[in-house]
Parts: structure tokens; sequence; C-alpha cells
């Protein structure tokens, strides 16, 4: 296995230091650490020889990154009938099992005196793009 390599901000964090003061460190070869493109990477064995005690072990994984959308939908010129299709196909595709189990929410109100609709989605990117799919598909003339 790999030797973990620490960042500059990493271990400016863990020292309690600057950022800017272990860049000098490393420039004035107080630190020992390598240049992998424009940035540098100190081991673990010479943060160990620099601040003579041992140090943590690698930083946990981070946290899977996740996406979400919130979205207002704003449908003039809508009939009863079209807004009870529109309610019922969102909310039962929004209810299906998803990969990840993220929840989807949908919320629809229809205002019958302006023949007005609005469409409230909160999910994953992709899983509100596919209601946005279906919600075309059945506005489509």
């Amino acid at each position: 296995m790999a030797e973990h390599l620490y960042s500059v901000d990493q271990v400016a964090e863990l020292l309690g230091l600057h950022v800017r003061t272990i860049r000098n460190y490393v420039r004035e070869g107080r630190l020992r650490a390598v240049r992998i493109g424009k940035q540098y990477r100190v081991s673990a064995a010479d943060l160990e020889a620099f601040t003579g005690t041992p140090v943590p072990g690698p930083p946990p994984e981070a946290a899977p990154r996740h996406a979400e959308a919130s979205s207002i939908v704003e449908i003039d010129g809508v009939d009863a009938r079209t807004a009870d299709r529109v309610t019922t196909l969102l909310t039962s595709s929004a209810s299906g099992h998803r990969p990840g189990g993220r929840p989807l929410r949908v919320e629809t109100v229809y205002d019958r005196d302006r023949s007005r609709m609005k469409v409230v989605i909160l999910g994953g990117l992709s899983e509100t793009a596919r209601l946005f799919d279906y919600l075309e598909g059945v506005l489509a003339p």
C-alpha cells in the first residue's frame, strides 16, 4: 500500500498553522515535500520527522458528492383533467424505488380559477430531469 501524502492545506490544519507558513517551510527546506503538478505533497514519514511526533493516520475518505435540485415549474392554461394526470404521473414516479434510496419529493398545486398549476420537485439531478421529461410528455400538444 502506498504511503499517504498530505496536501499543504492538510498539514497546516494538522499543525494548526497557516498554509503560507507550511509553504515557506517547504521552500526553505525545513519540511521535506514533493511537488506534484503545481502542488506540494508531504509524506507521513517526512511530517513525523519534522514534528518529532507520530502523525495521525490518513484522513477519512471524503463523503461522496451529493447534488440536489429544487425546482418550481409554473404551467399556465392547464385544465383540471391535465392537472390530475400530471399530479398522478409525477407522484407515482417519485414514489418508486431509486438507486441509492435517495428520496424524491413532488408537490403539486392547481388553481382552477386561473387554470394554473405549480409543480415543486426536490431530489437528485438525474431523477429530477427524468420527471421533467415525463412532464414535457404529458404537456406536449
